[in-house]
């Protein structure tokens, strides 16, 4: 039943039984979900992420356990929780503890969810779970049809299956439910930039998230990636510097792609002395390194240069 149908049956109530219901206090507007204005949560989350990007994935999995502890089924959350795991070769570990979990709860919608997340991260060690992963996020919609986390992971695979229409109905399901899900943003950003070409919608889904969490480090990327897009240099160059400031141990998009895609951005503003700067770390830090060569020879040799200033040259 509509919203707005149901505002019109309390309208009516009230011609017909006059200023006595007129005069009810009004419904509360239901609360809108925000894991990160919980303190305990962030911190955790924060440590979990400082872990992942300095490549101190111990200190990662221990952090991201401690968020979901608090909030267990925050898509951010689980997903970083098994990337760090695949990192720390303890992945087999955790889908043996979630499978016990799942026997003791075969009825809980977030055991489905935790184990087919694991599933879904079982491709980054050499074993492709995508079946298994499918069977148990799809369960846990059958338990919990509004559950928010396993649309993201089913949009997940969406993507890796290219289907972007039914992965962006997915991400958008998972914002019905709750509108600060960081996965489904980020993912919905990239969609609008990548497949629909559409940058500026891409823009309005993520540029609010590093208030959310203020240490991802690859929402940072996409942030200027999606300004470089729409001819926002000077904004792009200083979040994909952030970025790559936090991404220490270049394990995330901002550290793989983000030197060469800031390097660019330079090269536009014809700052080919920054840029130069930029790939040579890029080269020192193996992050796209060859495509970083492949820019810096060609800066070398002048195909960069300013235009205006070449004319300067050979004025007489």
């Amino acid at each position: 039943m509509s919203q707005r149908f149901l505002g019109s049956l309390a309208l009516a109530a009230v011609w017909a039984f006059g200023p006595t219901l007129a005069a009810a206090a009004p419904v509360a507007a239901p609360l809108v979900r925000n894991d990160y204005a919980n303190a305990k949560f962030s911190a955790a989350l924060s440590a979990g992420l400082k872990g992942f990007y300095t490549k101190q994935f111990g200190q990662a999995v221990d952090g991201f356990n401690d968020a979901l502890a608090i909030v267990p089924d925050n898509t951010l959350a689980i997903s970083f929780l098994n990337a760090a795991a695949a990192q720390n070769s303890t992945l087999e570990t955790l889908i043996g503890t979630e499978e016990d979990a799942l026997a003791k709860s075969p009825k809980r919608a977030l055991a489905h969810v935790r184990l087919g997340f694991s599933y879904l991260f079982s491709s980054q060690v050499g074993r492709n779970r995508d079946i298994d992963a499918r069977e148990e996020l799809n369960k846990a919609l059958e338990l919990e049809p509004k559950n928010a986390a396993a649309h993201v992971g089913l949009g997940v695979m969406r993507i890796n299956e290219r289907s972007t229409n039914r992965a962006k109905t997915e991400f958008l399901a998972a914002l019905d439910v709750d509108r600060n899900n960081v996965l489904a943003r980020e993912y919905l950003g990239e969609i609008y930039q990548l497949d629909l070409k559409d940058p500026q919608r891409g823009l309005a889904y993520v540029i609010d998230v590093p208030n959310l969490v203020p240490g991802y480090a690859d929402i940072d990327f996409h942030i200027g990636s999606l300004l470089y897009d729409l001819d926002q240099k000077t904004q792009a160059i200083k979040w994909l510097q952030q970025a790559i400031d936090i991404d220490i141990g270049h394990v995330g998009e901002a550290g793989q792609h983000g030197f060469t895609l800031l390097a660019k951005a330079y090269l536009d503003q014809h700052k080919t002395v920054e840029a130069t700067k930029v790939l040579h770390a890029a080269i020192i830090a193996n992050a796209d390194a060859p495509y970083a060569q492949t820019i810096l020879t060609k800066i070398q040799n002048g195909d960069y240069d300013d235009p205006k200033a070449k004319d300067a040259k050979k004025k007489p």
